[in-house]
Parts: structure tokens; C-alpha cells; sequence
């Protein structure tokens, strides 16, 4: 009885992953990424949020209120969390618990009592007591939780033409208000005892830029994530003062760096499987390293802090 012996061709497996790739020519990426119409949408709504965060994130540095800013970033965790529990946009619960955050925060700046170690200490409080909100959500969300992961982390994808203009009216409405505040809001974080002195309402200035902060938190949690939002608001603002404190420079400064991170993590993103988020607190921290270097070549440079007497002039004007 013969036997036939069966012969079997395997299939080859496809050598190429479809999927974008970098390449050695910088504009032929530049021309991949500005095809999709997605695509501009996120280096429009990045930019938008780098520059409205570089300007509230200069201030807040400036004040020494990172950990402020770091609590209401802590603050858009649980509103993502409610966002999805309750089928809302997330941008809505971003907004309600940041701005919510602003005030409680507000009330502990704005009392005028305690020692630091003391209003540190509550802030903190409102930090752990979102957290605990955050985590109770997240627990009670049914859901996938894919789309609460780009919240948490961020993405550049579903960014709308309708996205865009509402992230483009926040950005104009924060920055109007600080540049209506900015003369009499720069005196107070210089010197808050004079400026009072001088009839600056500091408790009012400080209320007001915690709400604006939120708003600006709320805002850029929507490209970086609620968990790298820091990287923004921090990482542009700390790596310019590192190289100077001349107000105007330093303001300049913060404001070119943040388009280049957000600019440059977004596209690094499109070309990678990982969060626009990864990529954008990386840059923002290898370019202050950088700063620092800067900073650390010239020892003998002391740059005096910015004077108060710019905003003292326009104030008693």
C-alpha cells in the first residue's frame, strides 16, 4: 500500500507592520504628520494648551505654588473618573473638579493664617481626598476602561475641529485674565506683605489665579493626560527661570519651550505605540536638564530675582 507523503508550504509572515515610521528626513515627517486632518488638529489644540500652560505655569512656579498645581492635576483624575462613571465628556468633569479644587485651595491660600507647613498641609489633604475619589470611580466604572486610559495618559486622537475652538477660547479668556492681572499679580508673588500694604487685594489676585490655574490644568489634562499634566505647567517655566529671571525673557523663554515639548511629544507619539503624555513629560524633563547644564556652566552667574517695582509702579498708577 503506498503511502503519500503530504507536503505543506507555509505561509510567510509579513515582514513590515503597517504603521508610521521615522525616518532620517525630518521634513518628510513633518509632511506625514500635517496629512491627517487628526493629526493637525492635535499639534493645533498642543499648541494651544503649551502656551496657555507656560503662562499660568510661569506664574505659579514664580509663586512657589507647584504644589498647588500639582494638587489640581490630582484634581482632574476624579473628574475622569465621574466623567466616565456617568456618561458625560470628560472635559466637563476635567473643568468642575479643577475649578471646585481652585477654590478649596483658594480658601487655605486666601485666609491669610497659618504657617506654610500648615497650608501645605491641607493642601495635601484635598490631594489625598481626590485621589480617594478618583479610585472610588475608577473602581465603580463597568466600562472598558481603554477610554479612561487616554484619559488618564493622553492621546492625540479624536481631537475635533469643535475640540480645537473651545481648547482656543479657554486659552484666550486664561491668558486676557492674566494679562489684566499680570502688573498688580506679579507685585503680590514678589512681595506680598508690601504689595497688600499698597492696596493690592492679594487674597482676591491669589483666589483668581488658582481658578485660572485650574481652568489651564483642566485644559491641557486633555492632550497630556490628568497624570502628566505637571509636565507642562512645570517643565517650560522651571527650565526658563533656570537660564534667566528677567521677567520678560523668562516668560519668552517658557513659551518657545512649550511648543517645542508639546510639539515634539505629540509627533514622537504618532510614530510610537506609547501615550502622547510619555513622551511630552520626557522631553519637558530632558529639556530641563539641559537648562540646569546651562545654568551650571556660568557658577558665577546670580540672576536677581524680578523686581517688584515694575508692578508697584503700575499699581499706584
Amino acid at each position: 500500500m503506498a503511502t503519500t507523503k503530504a507536503t505543506t508550504t507555509a505561509t510567510p509572515m509579513p515582514t513590515e507592520v503597517a504603521g508610521p515610521h521615522l525616518s532620517w528626513n525630518v521634513l518628510t515627517d513633518v509632511g506625514e504628520l500635517v496629512e491627517y486632518h487628526f493629526m493637525v488638529n492635535a499639534l493645533l489644540a498642543g499648541g494651544l494648551v503649551a502656551v496657555m500652560a507656560g503662562a499660568a505655569g510661569w506664574m505659579m512656579v514664580l509663586r512657589r505654588e507647584t504644589f498647588a498645581g500639582h494638587t489640581l492635576s490630582m484634581m482632574a483624575f476624579p473628574g475622569a473618573g465621574a466623567a466616565a462613571l456617568i456618561g458625560i465628556p470628560a472635559a466637563w468633569g476635567y473643568y468642575a473638579f479643577c475649578c471646585a479644587g481652585a477654590l478649596a485651595i483658594g480658601r487655605l491660600f486666601g485666609r491669610g493664617r497659618g504657617t506654610w507647613s500648615e497650608q501645605s498641609a491641607g493642601i495635601g489633604a484635598v490631594q489625598a481626598g481626590a485621589l480617594a475619589a478618583g479610585f472610588l470611580f475608577v473602581s465603580l466604572y463597568g466600562g472598558v476602561l481603554g477610554d479612561l486610559e487616554s484619559q488618564l495618559f493622553g492621546t492625540f486622537l479624536g481631537i475635533s475641529d469643535g475640540h480645537v475652538l473651545a481648547l482656543a477660547g479657554v486659552t484666550g479668556a486664561v491668558l486676557l485674565v492674566l494679562l489684566a492681572l499680570g502688573r498688580p499679580l506679579l507685585f503680590a508673588s514678589v512681595d506680598a506683605e508690601v504689595a497688600g500694604a499698597r492696596g493690592v487685594p492679594v487674597a482676591a489676585l491669589s483666589g483668581a489665579f488658582l481658578l485660572l490655574l485650574g481652568m489651564t490644568v483642566a485644559a491641557t489634562s486633555q492632550i497630556t493626560g490628568v497624570l502628566l499634566v505637571l509636565a507642562l505647567l512645570v517643565g517650560p517655566a522651571a527650565s526658563a527661570q533656570a537660564i534667566t529671571a528677567r521677567p520678560g525673557p523668562s516668560l519668552a523663554l517658557t513659551l518657545a519651550i512649550g511648543l517645542f515639548v508639546a510639539w515634539l511629544g505629540l509627533g514622537l507619539s504618532y510614530f510610537s505605540v506609547y501615550p502622547a503624555g510619555f513622551f511630552i513629560a520626557t522631553v519637558a524633563f530632558a529639556v530641563y536638564l539641559l537648562a540646569r547644564l546651562i545654568a551650571a556652566l556660568a557658577p558665577g552667574r546670580r540672576p536677581a530675582p524680578p523686581s517688584a517695582e515694575p508692578a508697584a509702579r503700575g499699581v499706584i498708577a
